[in-house]
Order: structure tokens, then sequence, then C-alpha cells
């Protein structure tokens, strides 16, 4: 069976839910959930993405975020990985704490995403949890009607859709809440409308499905990524692989390292594999790269550029 494309461009918003392994609970304390905001927050710094809106119930979590650059995969990622480290360290055990893949619907906001905040906002009056939105204090309503301030939630966008002025923008929102408290479970905003991925009509959908085939053809594999990122840099892999912090081989390890963190399906195991090199390592050189980025101009371009190939080569290989 073909590969599915790839549903990943910028600016796109997600549905994402987390649940417990087993429906069990994930949360169980106050602090558990302050870290996992602090998570959050890290997560947005790194990734640059925006969390429009999120609610963390007991045995499960609901998010809307917006991309850029980076793939929901690596966010999601980030975020279970290191919140599960926490939770094992904390009851001293090992093992999964999520529920095996993630649920994530590829959403229309300008059809669904108004209903879809509210929904998630009376999740818990749903279940009995609170009288009303604004009585849960893990969601993003409170932030939403100015209760609170979470500095990485991003609630402009939603409130600009209710009025221009703020303080009038967060009493209309608050209302429109509040009328949608008897609403039953809505399966759509579970499973979507299409191959149980997308959240929009068969336009939408088409629409979505052909932008993400278009920019991501196929998953490279890591040896393509290591022969592609060597021939930029001038140097075989032998060179990649060498000890020591000489330059280009460095430089091109930490650039392979960073690309395969950001790509869905590779790990850095097979990187090191490949180079004989420890994951630790190439974790910190992609860490070091990914801060140079902001500052040194060369090197972000030829990152374009070498990313601009690896889209060809798998055009061609498509």
């Amino acid at each position: 069976m073909a590969r599915k494309p790839r549903i990943h461009y910028p600016e796109a918003f997600y549905h994402v839910i987390l649940r417990g392994n087993g429906g069990d609970d994930i949360f169980y304390t106050k602090a558990d959930r302050s870290r996992f905001y602090l998570l959050m927050q890290e997560g947005v710094e790194r990734f640059g993405h925006r969390i429009h809106a999120f609610c963390l119930m007991t045995n499960h979590v609901h998010l809307i975020i917006q991309v850029g650059e980076i793939s929901l995969a690596k966010i999601i990622q980030n975020i279970s990985f290191r919140y599960t480290r926490y939770q094992n360290r904390m009851k001293k055990r090992i093992g999964h704490l999520f529920q095996g893949r993630y649920k994530a619907l590829l959403i229309d906001a300008d059809d669904y995403l108004l209903e879809l905040v509210r929904y998630i906002h009376n999740n818990p009056t749903r279940v009995g949890l609170a009288k009303t939105a604004a009585g849960y204090p893990w969601s993003s309503h409170r932030a939403y009607v100015g209760r609170e301030s979470v500095a990485w939630l991003t609630t402009d966008f939603v409130l600009s859709q209710f009025a221009g002025r703020e303080k009038k923008a967060r009493q209309k929102f608050n209302d429109f809440c509040l009328k949608g408290r008897g609403e039953e479970r809505r399966k759509e905003f579970h499973s979507g409308t299409f191959e149980g991925r997308i959240l929009g009509d068969d336009r939408f959908s088409e629409d979505v499905l052909a932008r993400a085939e278009e920019m991501y053809p196929v998953i490279q594999d890591v040896k393509q990524i290591i022969g592609i990122v060597c021939r930029a840099y001038g140097i075989d892999e032998q060179t990649a692989a060498a000890q020591g912090k000489q330059q280009p081989g460095a430089e091109a390890r930490a650039v392979a390292a960073y690309l395969i963190q950001d790509t869905e399906g590779l790990s850095l195991t097979e990187l090191g594999d490949h180079l004989h090199r420890d994951i630790a390592s190439l974790s910190r050189a992609a860490g070091r790269l990914r801060r140079r980025l902001n500052t040194d101009p060369g090197l972000a371009e030829k990152l374009v550029k070498i990313k601009e190939d690896l889209q060809e080569k798998s055009k061609c290989q498509t």
C-alpha cells in the first residue's frame, strides 16, 4: 500500500489528543500539570509553533496547535517523551505513559476553529468537573476571559473573531462558550471528516493533501541525508564521522543531526549507527547549530540550500 502523504505545512492547525495508556491517569497533582505547562512553554520557544487552546483533563489532554516549519510529530514527541520521563522518575517506574500514537486532526480553521475551542473549554463541564469553563483551572479558558495570564498561549487570533476591542472580545467569547455548555460529544472533533485525519470539507481535504505531498514527496532516509550534507560541505562520510571538532566535519554532523531531528520517521539512533557517534553528542551538536541559525546568515543560507537539494532528490525518486 502506498504511503499516505504527511499532512504538514507551515501555519496548519491541528486538534491533538494525548491519552493515558489504557485510560490511566497522566496527572496526579498540581505539580504534574505545572510541569506539563512548562514543557508546553519550552516547546513553543524551541519549535516556534502556537498553542491556541488546551485542556488538561485527568487522563488525557486536548491541544490546538498551529505549526511553523517544524512538524507536529517533532513537537508532540518532545513533550510526550519529556513528560513521560518526568512521571517515570516521580513514580520510580519505567514504560509508556501515553496510549500508543497520539490523535491529531488537521482542521479547517475558517470553519471549525471557534467551535473547537469552545468544545475543548467545555470538556470539563460535560463530565461534571466544573459548572462552567471558567470554573476549571487547567484549560486555556481563564486566560481567554482575562482571569489569568499564560504567556505562551496565543489568544489574539481567536478573540479577534469576536470584536476589535479586547474587553468586548473577551466578554463575547465567554458568552459564546456559555452557550455551548450543554453540547454533547461531537464525533467529528475526534474522528474528523476525511480518513480520520482531516476536519474539513472535500475541497479543503484535497487542497491540503496536495500541498503536503508537494512539500514532502517521500521520507528521506538517513544515508541520503548524510550524502547530501557531505556533498554540500565537499567532504566524504569518513570525514564527517571522524573524531574531534575539526571543521567542516563537525558542522556537517551537526547539520545532519538537525535535519534528522526535524524529519518525521527518522532518529538520531540511525545517524549514530552510520557515523559511529553517540546520540547525546549528536543531539547537543544539533542544539548548538539550532541556536547559531539565529545569528549566522551564512549557515542559515547553506541549510536552506541543503533542504532544497533533499526535496529535489525526493521528487526525482517519486
